[in-house]
């Protein structure tokens, strides 16, 4: 059964009436090859992070941008829907 291709298995399940869809195999097959690629990609990442020493001074300038770069995003996306809300200090 391990090496059963989805049709055959699809057969197993539903039966000889059941329609065999359009290339699943070669769906399922790239949808897994991106998961895969995905993946390592993100272990990747979290390997380089673990092996580099972190200093706290890169820890609070990450912080300090990625909030500011949240509060410029906040603003631009009310601008485009145009719900500004006037601050006192604002004209």
């Amino acid at each position: 059964m391990q090496n059963d291709s989805i049709e055959t298995l699809l057969l197993r399940h539903y039966g000889s009436t059941a329609p065999v869809p359009v290339e699943l195999e070669q769906k399922l097959s790239a949808v897994v090859r991106r998961e895969t690629a995905a993946e390592y990609t993100r272990q990747q990442a979290v390997n380089r992070w673990n092996e580099q020493r972190v200093s706290r001074r890169k820890v609070l300038r990450l912080v300090t941008f990625t909030s500011a770069g949240v509060g410029v995003l906040a603003v631009g996306f009310n601008a485009i829907q145009g719900t500004t809300k006037k601050t006192a200090y604002s004209f």
